[in-house]
Protein backbone atom coordinates (compact mmCIF):
# COMPACT_ATOMS: atom_id res chain seq x y z
CA UNK A 1 0.00 0.00 0.00
CA UNK A 2 1.58 3.30 -1.29
CA UNK A 3 2.51 5.76 1.47
CA UNK A 4 -0.19 8.41 3.24
CA UNK A 5 0.28 11.88 1.80
CA UNK A 6 -2.30 14.17 3.63
CA UNK A 7 -4.69 13.57 6.72
CA UNK A 8 -8.48 16.28 7.07
CA UNK A 9 -7.41 17.29 10.33
CA UNK A 10 -9.56 19.38 12.33
CA UNK A 11 -11.13 21.44 9.30
CA UNK A 12 -7.60 21.47 7.43
CA UNK A 13 -5.67 19.27 5.10
CA UNK A 14 -2.53 18.76 5.73
CA UNK A 15 0.40 16.53 4.15
CA UNK A 16 2.01 13.85 5.68
CA UNK A 17 4.71 11.26 4.93
CA UNK A 18 3.22 7.94 6.25
CA UNK A 19 3.16 4.27 5.79
CA UNK A 20 -0.63 3.15 6.36
CA UNK A 21 0.18 0.88 8.50
CA UNK A 22 1.07 3.09 11.54
CA UNK A 23 -1.44 4.37 13.84
CA UNK A 24 -2.85 7.43 13.93
CA UNK A 25 -2.37 8.22 17.17
CA UNK A 26 1.61 8.06 16.17
CA UNK A 27 0.91 10.13 13.27
CA UNK A 28 -1.26 13.12 14.95
CA UNK A 29 1.33 13.29 17.53
CA UNK A 30 4.54 12.82 15.96
CA UNK A 31 4.10 14.04 12.70
CA UNK A 32 1.71 16.80 12.78
CA UNK A 33 2.56 17.57 16.61
CA UNK A 34 -1.18 17.49 17.51
CA UNK A 35 -0.33 15.97 21.10
CA UNK A 36 -3.88 16.02 22.93
CA UNK A 37 -4.57 12.19 22.40
CA UNK A 38 -2.51 10.47 24.49
CA UNK A 39 -0.98 7.16 24.35
CA UNK A 40 -2.70 5.42 27.63
CA UNK A 41 -2.75 1.62 27.11
CA UNK A 42 -1.81 1.08 23.44
CA UNK A 43 -4.82 -1.29 23.33
CA UNK A 44 -7.89 0.31 22.99
CA UNK A 45 -9.02 0.31 26.61
CA UNK A 46 -8.04 3.47 27.94
CA UNK A 47 -9.82 5.93 25.97
CA UNK A 48 -6.89 8.33 26.16
CA UNK A 49 -6.40 8.38 22.23
CA UNK A 50 -9.98 8.97 21.88
CA UNK A 51 -10.46 10.78 18.59
CA UNK A 52 -13.38 11.77 16.27
CA UNK A 53 -13.01 10.33 13.02
CA UNK A 54 -15.87 11.23 10.13
CA UNK A 55 -17.96 11.93 13.73
CA UNK A 56 -16.94 9.34 15.36
CA UNK A 57 -15.17 8.45 19.12
CA UNK A 58 -12.06 6.39 17.57
CA UNK A 59 -9.01 4.70 19.36
CA UNK A 60 -6.88 6.44 17.98
CA UNK A 61 -3.83 3.84 19.16
CA UNK A 62 -5.63 1.01 17.17
CA UNK A 63 -6.65 2.58 13.69
CA UNK A 64 -4.27 2.16 10.84
CA UNK A 65 -4.10 5.94 9.71
CA UNK A 66 -4.01 3.74 6.06
CA UNK A 67 -7.89 3.15 7.49
CA UNK A 68 -9.20 6.57 7.64
CA UNK A 69 -8.15 8.06 4.26
CA UNK A 70 -10.19 10.77 3.55
CA UNK A 71 -12.48 11.02 6.40
CA UNK A 72 -12.43 13.82 8.62
CA UNK A 73 -10.71 13.95 11.75
CA UNK A 74 -11.35 15.50 14.74
CA UNK A 75 -8.75 16.03 17.46
CA UNK A 76 -9.23 18.03 21.13
CA UNK A 77 -7.22 21.11 19.59
CA UNK A 78 -10.05 21.27 16.97
CA UNK A 79 -12.87 21.85 18.96
CA UNK A 80 -11.84 25.59 19.89
CA UNK A 81 -13.98 27.63 17.82
CA UNK A 82 -13.13 31.35 16.89
CA UNK A 83 -11.05 31.67 20.04
CA UNK A 84 -14.35 30.07 22.61
CA UNK A 85 -13.70 26.31 23.82
CA UNK A 86 -16.18 23.99 23.38
CA UNK A 87 -19.37 23.53 25.79
CA UNK A 88 -18.42 21.08 27.12
CA UNK A 89 -14.57 22.07 27.79
CA UNK A 90 -15.97 24.75 29.37
CA UNK A 91 -18.22 22.32 31.43
CA UNK A 92 -15.14 20.79 32.64
CA UNK A 93 -13.06 23.60 33.28
CA UNK A 94 -16.21 24.56 35.82
CA UNK A 95 -16.77 21.33 37.44
CA UNK A 96 -13.60 20.32 37.68
CA UNK A 97 -13.72 17.45 35.85
CA UNK A 98 -10.09 16.49 35.63
CA UNK A 99 -7.29 15.38 38.01
CA UNK A 100 -4.12 14.64 36.41
CA UNK A 101 -6.10 15.19 33.25
CA UNK A 102 -4.08 12.77 31.27
CA UNK A 103 -7.55 10.93 30.28
CA UNK A 104 -9.48 14.07 29.87
CA UNK A 105 -9.01 14.54 25.70
CA UNK A 106 -10.41 11.18 25.69
CA UNK A 107 -12.60 11.86 27.51
CA UNK A 108 -14.03 15.03 25.87
CA UNK A 109 -13.95 13.17 22.60
CA UNK A 110 -16.43 10.89 23.51
CA UNK A 111 -18.70 13.26 25.39
CA UNK A 112 -18.86 15.63 22.34
CA UNK A 113 -19.86 12.44 19.81
CA UNK A 114 -22.64 11.47 21.96
CA UNK A 115 -23.72 15.15 22.83
CA UNK A 116 -23.49 15.60 18.63
CA UNK A 117 -25.48 11.88 18.45
CA UNK A 118 -27.62 12.63 21.74
CA UNK A 119 -28.19 16.30 22.82
CA UNK A 120 -30.29 15.44 25.82
CA UNK A 121 -28.81 11.89 27.46
CA UNK A 122 -30.07 10.62 30.21
CA UNK A 123 -27.42 9.30 32.93
CA UNK A 124 -27.73 6.28 31.62
CA UNK A 125 -26.90 6.58 28.25
CA UNK A 126 -24.06 8.96 29.31
CA UNK A 127 -22.25 6.28 31.35
CA UNK A 128 -22.68 3.69 28.20
CA UNK A 129 -21.38 6.17 26.00
CA UNK A 130 -18.51 6.75 28.05
CA UNK A 131 -17.63 3.48 29.19
CA UNK A 132 -14.81 2.76 26.70
CA UNK A 133 -12.51 5.58 28.74
CA UNK A 134 -10.74 5.28 32.26
CA UNK A 135 -10.26 7.98 34.43
CA UNK A 136 -7.45 6.34 36.82
CA UNK A 137 -8.00 9.07 39.48
CA UNK A 138 -11.85 8.33 39.28
CA UNK A 139 -13.30 11.80 38.53
CA UNK A 140 -16.42 9.59 37.23
CA UNK A 141 -18.98 11.71 38.64
CA UNK A 142 -17.78 14.94 37.53
CA UNK A 143 -17.47 13.61 34.22
CA UNK A 144 -20.74 12.89 34.31
CA UNK A 145 -21.82 16.49 36.17
CA UNK A 146 -19.81 18.19 33.19
CA UNK A 147 -21.46 16.38 30.39
CA UNK A 148 -24.74 17.05 31.98
CA UNK A 149 -23.72 20.66 32.42
CA UNK A 150 -22.84 20.78 28.76
CA UNK A 151 -26.04 19.39 27.69
CA UNK A 152 -27.92 22.13 29.52
CA UNK A 153 -25.93 25.27 27.89
CA UNK A 154 -26.80 23.71 24.59
CA UNK A 155 -30.36 24.49 25.51
CA UNK A 156 -31.62 20.82 26.92
CA UNK A 157 -32.74 19.96 29.86
CA UNK A 158 -31.22 16.62 31.10
CA UNK A 159 -34.57 15.64 32.71
CA UNK A 160 -37.52 16.95 34.78
CA UNK A 161 -35.52 16.07 38.13
CA UNK A 162 -32.65 17.76 37.63
CA UNK A 163 -31.29 20.75 38.98
CA UNK A 164 -27.97 22.74 38.55
CA UNK A 165 -27.38 22.17 42.36
CA UNK A 166 -27.24 18.58 41.44
CA UNK A 167 -23.85 18.82 39.54
CA UNK A 168 -21.83 20.83 42.24
CA UNK A 169 -18.07 19.48 42.35
CA UNK A 170 -18.68 18.56 46.16
CA UNK A 171 -21.86 16.50 45.68
CA UNK A 172 -20.20 15.25 42.36
CA UNK A 173 -17.20 14.34 43.91
CA UNK A 174 -18.75 11.54 46.70
CA UNK A 175 -21.83 10.40 44.03
CA UNK A 176 -21.98 7.31 42.59
CA UNK A 177 -20.95 3.96 43.23
CA UNK A 178 -18.84 1.66 40.85
CA UNK A 179 -20.08 -1.06 39.00
CA UNK A 180 -19.28 -4.76 38.64
CA UNK A 181 -16.50 -6.14 40.52
CA UNK A 182 -13.01 -4.59 41.04
CA UNK A 183 -14.94 -1.34 40.42
CA UNK A 184 -15.29 -2.09 36.72
CA UNK A 185 -18.33 -2.14 34.38
CA UNK A 186 -18.57 -4.05 31.15
CA UNK A 187 -15.43 -2.03 29.74
CA UNK A 188 -15.35 0.99 32.02
CA UNK A 189 -15.53 1.93 35.73
CA UNK A 190 -18.30 4.37 35.06
CA UNK A 191 -20.54 4.39 38.17
CA UNK A 192 -23.87 3.12 38.06
CA UNK A 193 -26.43 5.88 37.17
CA UNK A 194 -27.98 7.59 40.11
CA UNK A 195 -31.94 6.91 40.81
Amino acid sequence: MPKLTELHVNGKTLPVDADPERSLLSVLRDDIELTGAKYGCGEGECGACTVLVDGEPTHSCLTAVGKVGQKPITTIEGLEQNGRLHPLQEAFLQIGAMQCAYCTSGMIMSGVALLTRNPNPSEQEIVRAMDGNICRCGTYPRIIAAIRRAAQAKGTAMNRNYSPKDETPDRAASAGSFTGGEGHGERGPFPKPVS
